[in-house]
Formats: C-alpha cells, structure tokens, sequence
C-alpha cells in the first residue's frame, strides 16, 4: 500500500499491499474525511489514533484519504477512540468499493491496464476479458461456484463489456494477445453464440494496434506453461505483469521477474501463429459452425 500524505506519486508501486482500493468511491473519500475530522477533535496524531485502532499510521492515512476500505475491526475500535459518537458506525455502513465487478485482487491491475502504454496477454484458459463477447461473458460468470448473485453478475457484466472500450479509444497503444486454440474450440451455448463469440473477436482484434496471435494445438509444449501471464509498461517506462490462479492474483513488479517472464512471452510470440493465420484459423472455426 502507498504510504504517507495525499500528494504521494500514486504510479509509484514501492511497497504496494493488495489492500489498496484502486479507485477511491465517493463514499470512502467521504468516511475518510469524517474519519480524519474525528480524529483532530479527539486531538489525536495518525500515529496515536493508529495505536488505538491496532492499524499502522500509514493504514490510518489510507483511510482518511479513501484509498483504502475500513473493516469492521477498525471502525468499532475508531468509535471508541473518538467518543463513540455511532458517526462511524452509521457512515459505514454506506461505504462502497471502487471498480465494482472487478475481483479484488484484479482492481490494480485493472487500474494499471487504463494508463499502459502498451500491454500484452497471455492465456490458456478462456477468451482474454478484453476479447470476451457478452454471450461468453455472461455464461463465464453464470458458471462460477459459488453461484453469483443476480445483482452482481450484472455489475460484473458491465464492468467486463466497458474495459473492451479502451481497445477502440486507444488506437496508438499497441495490444497483444497470444491464446492457445483449444480455447477457441471449447464449446459453450449453441452454434449462434460460438458464430458471435468468433465475430466478436474478429471485430476486436481487426484494428492495427491490436494483434492476436493463436497458438496451435501441433505447437506442443512451450515456455509458458505456468499459466495465465499479462505484461505492460506504464507512462514512466516501468515493466509489470501479473499472474492469476484459482481466487487469486499477483501483481509482479520485480524487475528481474518481470523481464524473464517477458523473454517467455516473446519467445512464444515467435511459436505461436502469425496474426494473419491465426484470424484464417478463426475464420475457419467460424464456417464449422
């Protein structure tokens, strides 16, 4: 987590904690302010109010500056540092997160992918998010276990179809998906669904800055096997990725980890289809149907 007062570099990822929310809601901006105001009544520093409320002077800055989401522990014990006003306890129960219909341990990449001057994906599971048509998505998120409530599954539809949107918004950003073919093959839905999850990515990947190369199934084993990877670089020239598996995700910002997964990447850019073939493939895939 970004420690410290309000004027902090937010593209500095030093000692970055997953906590973090990415995108400060109106309602966490809010209780951080009565937070804040409540604490200077007392007339505590972050760092007393912080030993009352077992959470570092940093977490409390966090909070009093709505970048991160308070639990309960420390809204009951910040009541009872402040007076037990019921202030608190009252306002959180308005709070919201930002980035709704992102899993939590996706908002910071996802809020990296808006600024990237350049991204790449890999993936061998489903079609890549960015690429999904709504027919796929919702049967994706339909899918899961536990069953996603009605409510959120369409939070998260939302959310998926209007990260698409950068694609088109940012034509000199140069995009790159590596997917292997058995993706495509999975089945899911009816002939019509398939026709229009292919047409849909056919359509995505159509614009210059945007590649999709397709690994095929006589490709054998490669240099990326561990798994889902994405790559970027941000405005200042620094390299990251991120890696997901069952209920997680990690943001990778180790130099030297970065650049090894990198040179696994291009080395199966250079295995994989070219852009050409690999939307032949999908064409072909298409007339199947």
């Amino acid at each position: 987590m970004m420690h410290g007062d309000a004027n902090e570099d937010d593209d500095d990822l030093t000692g970055w904690e997953e906590e973090r929310e990415p995108d400060r809601s109106d309602s966490l901006r809010t209780f951080g302010a009565v937070v804040q105001a409540l604490r200077e009544h007392a007339g505590l520093s972050r760092e007393e109010f912080g030993e009352r409320v077992r959470f570092s002077k940093h977490t409390v800055a966090s909070v009093e500056l709505g970048r991160r989401f308070a639990d309960d522990s420390f809204v009951e014990l910040a009541e009872d540092a402040t007076g037990n006003t019921g202030a608190l306890r009252k306002s959180a129960k308005h709070l919201t997160r930002g980035d709704v219909g992102l899993a939590a341990w996706f908002r910071r990449w996802a809020q990296l992918e808006r600024v990237a001057v350049s991204l790449c994906t890999y993936e061998c599971r489903l079609v890549p998010g960015l690429l999904q048509s709504e027919g796929y998505a919702r049967a994706v998120f339909e899918g899961t276990v536990p069953v996603t409530p009605d409510e959120q599954l369409e939070d998260f539809m939302v959310r998926r179809m209007g990260r698409q949107r950068m694609l088109f918004e940012r034509q000199t950003t140069p995009f790159s998906f590596i997917v292997e073919e058995h993706v495509f093959r999975r089945r899911f839905g009816d002939a019509g669904e398939m026709r229009e999850l292919l047409d849909h990515v056919l359509e995505l990947t159509a614009p210059r800055n945007v590649t999709l190369q397709i690994v095929p199934l006589e490709a054998g084993l490669h240099a990326c096997l561990d798994g889902p990877l994405q790559l970027l670089v941000t405005p200042k020239g620094q390299r990251l990725a991120y890696s997901e598996g069952q209920k997680n995700g990690r943001l990778i910002t180790d130099s030297k980890e970065v650049g090894a997964l990198q040179q696994r990447y291009d080395t199966l850019r250079s295995q994989a289809l070219n852009a050409k073939d690999s939307r032949g493939l999908l064409e072909r895939f298409r007339g199947e149907l």
